[in-house]
């Protein structure tokens, strides 16, 4: 499996409409077991987005489908910095896919 975590800071006032994109591209990603969108607490302006693929290649795919080739030009103009945190290796998580090891 592979994991994925990303911060990105929203323009402000922006937030709720970069999570309703995020939410609308992201449904029905073949190999996508998990993915959390979520406010941070401390910040009114950062989103965390929390993703589990069955694959590196499934994630990277998904930036060829329809759902996300349309939102990116959406959702740009809202971000105003974007950090890949951490790349993971679930091993375990509620709802996913046993790990064959």
């Amino acid at each position: 499996m592979y994991g994925l975590i990303v911060k990105m800071t929203i323009v402000p006032g922006k937030r709720e409409e970069m999570i309703r994109i995020l939410k609308e591209s992201a449904a029905d990603m073949p190999g996508c077991f998990s993915y959390v969108v979520a406010k941070d607490a401390m910040d009114e302006n950062v989103i965390w987005v929390t993703e589990v693929w069955d694959s590196v290649a499934s994630h990277d795919g998904s930036l060829s489908l329809p759902q996300v080739k349309n939102a990116i030009p959406q959702a740009k103009p809202l971000v105003a910095n974007f950090e890949r945190i951490a790349a993971t290796n679930p091993v375990w998580g509620h709802g996913l896919p046993p790990v064959s090891r």
